[in-house]
């Protein structure tokens, strides 16, 4: 039998790929909207892995580019930094959440 996979993990994977996977992100032009995206990652990971979010760090003019990735920066309420690694899905600029891993 296997470990059964952390808490933690379990919930993000649950809640925040299928809430991100839903929010169409508007551009202003051919840029992902930098606010609205850290404001949609702070609030789900909230949500789904019930911890304070003191911020996210989203690169500016992120081309609407489907299929390409990118990272976000994650700052937790203790200081702690991960980062998250998000797909552009589509030319309207739909984000998926693919990962969240701790910052080295």
């Amino acid at each position: 039998m296997f470990p059964a996979p952390s808490g933690r993990k379990k919930r993000f994977r649950s809640f925040v790929f299928s809430l991100l996977a839903l929010v169409a992100l508007s551009g202003c032009g051919t840029v992902v909207d930098r606010e609205k995206l850290q404001d949609t990652i702070q609030s789900s990971l909230e949500k789904s892995i019930h911890e304070k979010i003191k911020g996210v760090e989203c690169p500016s003019d992120e081309s609407i580019d489907p299929g390409a990735t990118f990272t976000c920066d994650v700052i937790f309420s203790d200081d702690r930094r991960e980062v998250a690694t998000l797909k552009i899905r589509n030319e309207e600029a739909d984000i998926s959440m693919i990962s969240l891993k701790p910052k080295n």
